[in-house]
């Protein structure tokens, strides 16, 4: 009777050792399963987003000095962002993609020195022989430290704006030398400026209301201002110190 229980004992024994072992390995193989399939969630999304790099935080590489094939040595590359350096002698010069683009949606980080001035611009013509410089074919979006730079005085001319044509919302801006997130979408005529996520500029272009703002602007002296539907992203020299980072773009 003894050897029975003895017998009956190590049976059930070995029975929840094999049951233990089988539900785990079932979860095991559950969870490999889920971390797969997650990945290759994350994967497609990643893949099926759209979005470039228009800077990799190391070089310049895909940028030129408007008009130019190589890069002004004011412009260089600062602890993973684009810095102008106003101090350096080299010749003057904003910076220009050198791809152009249609319809697209680009978002980019910018910091800019105290009582600095700068502007993001698109739809640039590279073309300095002809359009001497970028703001004479393409319209910008204002970068300004709002609390010290002169430019403050017109509303239209503060951090955000449309510049010299829709006055950005207020108090979307950060201080000086903190960094501002800023997202420009262009698409079939409907343009939107958008500032550390405000919805800062609301409205169309190449419409006739279009031709009205320019003809009421300082643009008004250059034919070909806000005329091309396709052309450059550009970064403003202005002068001061600024920096840019995080830049991509997705053509629509």
């Amino acid at each position: 009777m003894r050897k029975l229980s003895i017998l009956v004992i190590t049976i059930t024994l070995l029975a929840a050792c094999n049951s233990s072992s089988s539900s785990s390995n079932n979860i095991s193989d559950t969870s490999a399963k889920t971390t797969a399939a997650n990945d290759a969630t994350t994967a497609m999304n990643n893949n099926d987003t759209g979005w470039v790099d228009l800077f990799d935080g190391a070089s310049l590489n895909g940028w030129h000095s408007f008009g130019a094939t190589n890069v002004s040595s004011k412009w260089s590359v600062d602890s993973g962002a684009i810095h102008f350096n106003p101090d350096i002698k080299a010749d003057d010069g904003d910076l220009v993609s050198d791809e152009s683009f249609t319809n697209f949606d680009l978002r980019i980080d910018w910091k800019i020195a105290k009582g600095g001035n700068s502007g993001i611009l698109f739809y640039v013509q590279d073309d300095k022989p002809k359009y001497e410089d970028t703001y004479k074919t393409g319209p910008e979006m204002q970068v300004l430290d709002d609390e010290r730079n002169e430019d403050n005085k017109t509303p239209s001319h503060r951090a955000g704006s449309l510049y010299d044509m829709i006055q950005a919302t207020a108090g979307a801006v950060k201080p000086a030398e903190q960094w501002n997130t800023a997202e420009i979408i262009s698409n079939n005529g409907k343009l939107d400026f958008y500032l550390n996520d405000v919805h800062v500029v609301d409205t169309h272009i190449f419409d006739e209301n279009w031709k009205k703002m320019i003809a009421n602007s300082k643009f008004k002296q250059w034919p070909a201002f806000g005329t091309f539907k396709d052309g450059h992203i550009a970064l403003q020299d202005h002068g001061f110190n600024v920096w840019y980072k995080n830049i991509i773009i997705k053509k629509l």
